[in-house]
């Protein structure tokens, strides 16, 4: 096995793409828009002879302190059957990524893994989730009645209620981001949850529309609520929603998901990933996600591996006093 430079769209998603529950953060657009909203992007393989094994898409993110560090989203990405290999292959990609971090002076790297971490014999330490370890996937090779009757009850009378009001589905572009992100900040503030800046999500919905989509909820001509989601591989992702305060009892983002799930089932997608369920953090999300059924996949966390141990623990103490305020 080595270690090489991914340089090539279509040998990334290729690879990335074809695993079960595919990783839309570990795609080549997703590393297109990291490279924009973030600055420096590295896609590093693990090759098995003429075969790709091992992938990771590795950011460089800065840091107010002015120092900086790697995150790896959801991955890396290794698919070898043998338990061995694959441990190999893992440890080639992390040793790379500490080559590459020695000489980008990045002082930790970041990330969420699909596999267990018990047997790198890393010195890791968990850390507060970036992606969320606990989430809903529904199977859409199911279908329409199937994917209904497994929903509760209550789920399937606000979808019919929805309906009955007249609310509306539609898809549009990035010239309505205003509308999102008026609707976003009434959801965080009622939600108390952070946003990323309205930049941000204005690059993200740039992105090629068969990968990323954004749907509003309108009712009586008003957009009541929206969505954008990704889609990728096998898997579509609902990744960010928001919804205003007023018309609450129309049940538009009912309306919403299930139009998402008819829509992406329609066009082969085998999974739709509800993206994160915490019923401490998020009670009232939970409850709602929950009502739509699906299995409920847990991941490992999101874990630190420091190069630099001296600065690492400045950066935690200070992340630690500003979380306090």
């Amino acid at each position: 096995m080595q270690i090489i430079n991914i340089t090539s769209e279509e040998q990334l998603n290729s690879f990335v793409g074809a695993q079960k529950h595919s990783q839309f953060l570990q795609s080549w657009q997703w590393g297109e828009f990291d490279k924009v909203v973030s600055g420096s992007i590295f896609r590093i393989g693990v090759q098995d002879g003429e075969n790709l094994v091992g992938a990771a898409t590795v950011v460089k993110k800065i840091l107010p302190i002015g120092k900086s560090y790697f995150y790896c989203p959801r991955g890396p990405v290794v698919k070898l059957e043998v338990r061995s290999k694959k441990l190999e292959a893992i440890k080639l990609l992390f040793n790379e990524i500490k080559n590459l971090a020695k000489s980008e002076g990045v002082m930790f790297l970041r990330f969420d893994p699909l596999f267990e971490v018990e047997e790198l014999n890393l010195q890791i330490t968990q850390t507060l989730d970036i992606q969320p370890s606990k989430t809903l996937i529904m199977d859409l090779s199911k279908p329409e009645s199937e994917l209904l009757e497994s929903m509760h009850s209550k789920t399937r009378y606000n979808i019919k209620l929805a309906e009955k009001k007249g609310v509306r589905i539609v898809e549009d572009d990035d010239s309505r981001i205003g509308d999102f992100w008026q609707l976003m900040g009434e959801t965080s503030d009622r939600d108390s949850f952070r946003t990323h800046g309205i930049n941000y999500y204005k690059e993200m919905v740039k992105l090629d529309g068969n990968f990323v989509k954004l749907f509003f909820a309108e009712y009586k001509g008003k957009a009541i609520g929206s969505a954008i989601t990704s889609s990728f591989g096998d898997m579509a992702t609902y990744m960010h929603g928001a919804s205003c305060d007023e018309d609450r009892n129309v049940m538009a983002p009912y309306a919403m998901q299930w139009h998402c799930i008819k829509l992406f089932k329609e066009q082969g997608f085998k999974y739709y990933d509800l993206y994160g369920i915490d019923e401490e953090k998020w009670p009232g999300v939970t409850r709602f996600k929950k009502g739509f059924g699906g299995e409920e996949i847990n991941y490992p966390g999101t874990f630190d591996l420091p190069f630099d141990q001296g600065w690492y623990s400045i950066y935690k103490m200070v992340r630690k006093v500003r979380r306090t305020f």
